[in-house]
């Protein structure tokens, strides 16, 4: 059984149903993934704010320290490009625990609390005998109770 139109007016056709040609969905779609490239290059975020960061002096670059007298206190020194979760304060010697790490932090509460320190982002070194706080990543180790791999280093005296 067919309806009656009512309405006095034109029926409105329905547009979804208009077919779209394959050469302007394609312009569309390149279209598209053009401006997305482009404004993520022109108005990203992310790089941005590191550099502000660096330009602030907050954040030196390790490679270009030579001399233990560089490095200043409250400076953050390594890695910021990732976010490290393991964090430990103490005083930085040279040598290793059971011959695990290049470096030992002496943390307080004795002998027990101290970890063994690698870093190939940092140069220990450079923070022999500073007390400092370490950021890092805990690695697997049968030779020393904590073996932390430094992403990034602070001096706090």
């Amino acid at each position: 059984m067919d309806i009656p139109n009512l309405n006095p007016q034109t029926p409105v056709t329905n547009l979804s149903s208009t077919p779209v040609s394959k050469p302007t969905l394609v312009i569309l779609i390149v279209l598209a993934l053009s401006m997305g490239f482009w404004g993520s290059r022109l108005f990203g975020g992310s790089k941005n704010s590191i550099a502000k960061i660096a330009q602030n002096a907050l954040i030196t670059n390790p490679e270009t320290l030579t001399d233990s007298s560089q490095v200043e206190v409250g400076k953050l020194y390594g890695n910021l490009s990732k976010a490290f979760k393991d964090t430990a304060t103490g005083t930085i010697e040279k040598g290793s625990i059971n011959g695990e790490g290049t470096h030992i932090l002496n943390r307080a509460g004795g002998a027990s609390q101290r970890a063994s320190l690698t870093s190939s982002v940092v140069d220990l070194d450079l923070f022999v005998s500073k007390k400092v706080e370490v950021k890092g990543e805990t690695n697997a180790s049968n030779k020393t109770s904590w073996l932390l791999d430094v992403g990034t280093i602070k001096i706090i005296e």
